[in-house]
C-alpha cells in the first residue's frame, strides 16, 4: 500500500516535513518577538533607569550593606540630597546593560563590619534578581557586586568629631 502512495522521483517523508516547517516558520514570525514584554496586543519597553532603581532599592533591603556607590558618588549625594524637594537616588551605585529581555546588572556597596562579603554579596545577588525579574520580566543574567569599603563602627564617631578637631592651619 505504502508503494501505491508514492509518486515517482519524490520522497514522502520530503513534502510533510517541507510543509509543516513552512506552517512553523508562519506561526514564529507571527508571534516575534515574545516573551512578558511583546504581546500580540503590543510591546513594553523598560528604561535602564528603572532597572537601575529596582536594584538599588533591591541591594539596600540587604542587611549588611551600610551603603552604596564610591567615596565620591557618596559625596555628591550627600549634597544633592540637602537639597530641598530633591528626591533620595536609589540608582546610586548601580550600572544596568539592558537589552529587549536580558540585564546585567552591577553594584558598589559598602558593607558593615562584621557581615560575611561572601554572604552578603549572594544575599544581593538573590535581592537584585527576584526584584528585577518579578517586577519587568527581564531575565537577569549576572549581578556584579563591587566591594568598595567596609564600614567600622568608629567611622561614625570620627565623622562626627573630625570638624571639630579639624586645625586651623595657623600657628598660635
Amino acid at each position: 500500500m505504502a508503494d501505491s502512495a508514492k509518486i515517482p522521483g519524490q520522497s514522502t517523508a520530503s513534502p510533510a516535513v517541507t510543509g509543516e516547517s513552512a506552517e512553523r516558520e508562519s506561526d514564529l514570525a507571527q508571534h516575534r518577538p515574545s516573551g512578558p514584554l511583546h504581546t500580540p496586543r503590543g510591546d513594553t519597553t523598560i528604561e535602564e533607569s528603572v532597572v537601575q532603581k529596582l536594584a538599588g532599592i533591591a541591594t539596600r533591603e540587604v542587611p549588611g550593606v551600610y551603603a552604596m556607590g564610591n567615596a565620591a558618588r557618596r559625596a555628591f549625594s550627600a549634597v544633592t540630597e540637602r537639597i530641598p524637594g530633591s528626591q533620595t537616588n536609589y540608582g546610586n551605585g548601580v550600572s544596568v546593560e539592558k537589552g529587549e529581555r536580558q540585564a546585567a546588572v552591577d553594584v558598589s556597596v559598602i558593607v558593615e563590619y562584621g557581615y560575611s562579603i561572601v554572604e552578603v554579596s549572594q544575599a544581593i545577588r538573590t535581592n537584585v534578581i527576584r526584584s528585577v525579574e518579578n517586577a519587568t520580566g527581564l531575565e537577569v543574567l549576572e549581578v556584579n557586586v563591587n566591594v568598595t569599603d567596609v564600614h567600622l563602627p568608629d567611622d561614625d564617631s570620627d565623622d562626627d568629631s573630625q570638624p571639630q578637631k579639624k586645625p586651623s592651619g595657623r600657628l598660635e
